[in-house]
């Protein structure tokens, strides 16, 4: 098995690890809102129908949250499930509903509107989701009309594709080469700039993989204080894209929390990089980009998968610059669904207040993960 593999078989792993953790131990919301009275047997008010609903998902108690639904024989229990897992493996297959909000919207003595704020905890952070819930009152109970969304449907096509691919071949144990071995990717830092976020230290940067075989990099920054105490000791992990194809450039951020940049004498960087076997499919193209100012700060999109296979889980990490082509910041999120072949999918990425006021420039990169792939 060469490294490239064991490295993909590692993050495998360690996914894995995460979803049985998240099976193991569930969501807490619900525990304590039955610690705290409420009755999951049944509803006699609006607003606790949409909290037992709520809490029935987050148990992932399929059964009984799809027959407390008003609208039930409009769709099946399958379609109910893929509209909140998703019919392919994504994050949010393996995501947990950590947390969610009920805020009443209308309420009279037949029937309701809810707006709920879902929060889904997954390997990677946190993502929200909001829906809006009618619920109607019959034969004294209330029960909940869902607004299914049905995933859509890749028609039959055929799809060519052209694209570069890297192999590693690895020393075997029998190879008469001694100790020779691939070189590993040469790899620099291009841009960097530490910038005090009043809650801590953030050190934004930017790394070019400047070889012509591919590299997964990583970035490991040392805060040093007044006489070479040390502040503290990071590794890039998400802010980042790990795979680099030749020549190609990634944004990073790593955060020191309850650190004041006054406190910084001196920032050590060190970059590494090691060969992967990569290749540059899925092209995943960038369309619609708009970045919206206050209250909500945020660079929009859509994402068009236009390989011919299911992208499971999608990494959008922006780069922000000011008019004199500063780095200000960077920004990421992720898509909760799978991509499937030509068809866009909307992504948001949240910017804070202050900073989205003085962008002038940004640029947006995407990382790929395909279970196909392994």
């Amino acid at each position: 098995m060469n490294r490239g593999h064991i490295i993909a078989l590692l993050i495998a792993i360690m996914t894995l690890s995460f979803v049985a953790i998240g099976t193991i131990w569930p969501i807490h919301t619900a525990q304590a809102m039955a610690a705290a009275g409420y009755s999951f047997n049944g509803s006699s008010e609006p607003q606790s129908a949409v909290t037992n609903l709520l809490t029935e998902v987050g148990r992932r108690d399929w059964n009984a949250a799809y027959a407390n639904l008003a609208n039930h024989s409009q769709f099946s229990e399958a379609d109910f499930i893929r509209d909140l897992n998703g019919g392919y493996p994504s994050l949010r297959t393996y995501a947990t509903l950590a947390d969610f909000s009920v805020q009443p919207l209308h309420i009279s003595a037949d029937e309701g509107d809810f707006r709920v704020n879902l929060h889904w905890s997954s390997v990677v952070g946190v993502f929200q989701e909001s829906r809006d819930l009618h619920v109607t009152k019959e034969n004294g109970r209330w029960e909940i009309v869902w607004p299914i969304v049905m995933e859509q449907r890749v028609p039959p096509q055929v799809i060519p594709v052209n694209y570069l691919r890297w192999d590693v071949i690895y020393r075997g144990p029998g190879d008469d080469w001694a100790a020779q071995n691939v070189e590993s990717p040469h790899v620099r830092i291009i841009d960097m700039r530490p910038i005090d976020r009043g809650n801590g230290v953030s050190i934004l940067g930017e790394i070019l993989n400047e070889d012509t075989v591919p590299a997964f990099v990583t970035v490991k920054i040392t805060l040093i204080g007044k006489n070479d105490k040390v502040l503290g000791t990071e590794d890039s992990f998400d802010e980042v894209c790990h795979v680099l194809l030749p020549k190609q450039v990634s944004p990073f951020r790593i955060d020191f929390p309850n650190v004041a940049l006054s406190q910084v004498d001196s920032v050590k960087m060190q970059p590494s990089s090691s060969l992967i076997a990569a290749s540059a499919d899925p092209v995943i193209e960038i369309e619609n980009q708009k970045l919206s100012g206050a209250p909500d700060s945020s660079l929009t999109g859509d994402l068009r998968n236009e390989s011919g296979q299911i992208v499971n889980i999608t990494h959008i990490l922006g780069t922000f610059y000011d008019n004199r082509g500063q780095l200000l910041w960077v920004g990421d999120s992720y898509e909760s669904r799978a991509l499937l072949p030509n068809l866009p999918a909307r992504f948001s990425i949240n910017v804070p207040a202050d900073i989205a006021a003085r962008v002038s420039t940004f640029r947006i990169v995407t990382s790929s993960y395909s279970s196909s792939t392994l």
